[in-house]
């Protein structure tokens, strides 16, 4: 009975009982937040056009490369076939809740304190990326992932994480050499080969981006700075340099692509503040030109 009465075995009984309540407070707000952007957001051009047409065609047995516009791995719809099969609206709303939560985890998960990451959060790309409706932020949560798992993520845009797949696989070989490599990538060798049985060439697709009138990459005249940021990357072994070439050594890049690269300087506020006012003041430029 005395052991009852102790402070500590107080505490844990008063946390037990108070527990649930704040969990239950996130999940209301985020039902409340998802039911008011489900009305006010505008349509998301990539949810509407591309992402949920896929997933929708995914979840029928069909292929989703017959949808006009998507140009990514299978394996990126997934997470968002559960999405897909609600109303339009409010699966667009619960993207853009993912979407926020994801570049908010994956920025805490590299350093970032909270002012830097607000920062990040109203930055150009991830605006965009948001209003849009895209995935970049499936992308950039693979940054902050286990290998293994995180190639999956990299992968579903390429122009934001492709050079941590040369990262990690520089990382595995000195780790342990071949036996390394295979087990970080095997998974994904085995999910390529599948989806090569399954759907037939699809990697050729992304070919007809490049010529795509929206395309605003700065390729090839940026190749020489990736090529420097990926030396650096394998250098210093940091993944923050390969963040910021993806984008530098992508043919085919829209803002909403360098929220990869912008989220590699989220440690470094000054540098993080000069590159967001900068962004903006591109975008003011291109609004008012």
């Amino acid at each position: 009975m005395l052991d009852k009465l102790r402070p500590e075995c107080m505490a844990s009984r008063l946390k037990i009982m108070i527990g649930p309540k704040p969990a239950l407070l996130v999940l209301l707000f985020a039902l409340l937040l998802i039911g008011v952007m489900s009305v006010c957001l505008p349509q998301g051009v990539d949810w509407h056009l591309a992402f949920r047409p896929a997933a929708l065609e995914l979840a029928s047995g069909r292929s989703p490369y017959r949808v006009e516009g998507f140009f990514n791995p299978p394996w990126a719809l997934l997470p968002l076939v559960p999405i897909a099969l609600l109303p339009e609206n409010l699966g667009r709303a619960i993207l853009t809740l993912a979407g926020i939560l994801c570049f908010a985890f994956a920025a805490w998960r590299l350093g970032g304190k909270p002012l830097p990451t607000a920062l990040f959060l109203l930055s150009p790309p991830v605006l965009h990326c948001l209003l849009n409706a895209n995935i970049d932020w499936l992308a950039v949560l693979g940054f902050v992932l286990p290998p293994q798992i995180g190639l999956f993520f990299v992968t579903c845009k390429p122009q934001v994480g492709i050079v941590a797949v040369v990262y990690w696989l520089a990382d595995a070989w000195r780790k342990g050499g071949r036996r390394e490599v295979a087990r970080v990538f095997s998974p994904l060798l085995l999910a390529t080969a599948s989806s090569l049985a399954l759907f037939g060439p699809w990697p050729l697709r992304a070919g007809q981006e490049v010529s795509l009138w929206w395309n605003a990459s700065l390729w090839p005249a940026s190749i020489p700075v990736g090529l420097a940021l990926l030396v650096a990357a394998l250098r210093t072994r940091r993944i923050e340099f390969a963040m910021g070439a993806s984008p530098c050594l992508s043919p085919y890049v829209l803002l909403h692509s360098w929220s990869g690269a912008l989220l590699a300087l989220v440690r470094s506020p000054l540098e993080l503040t000069a590159a967001t006012v900068g962004l903006w003041i591109l975008v003011i430029i291109r609004a008012t030109g």
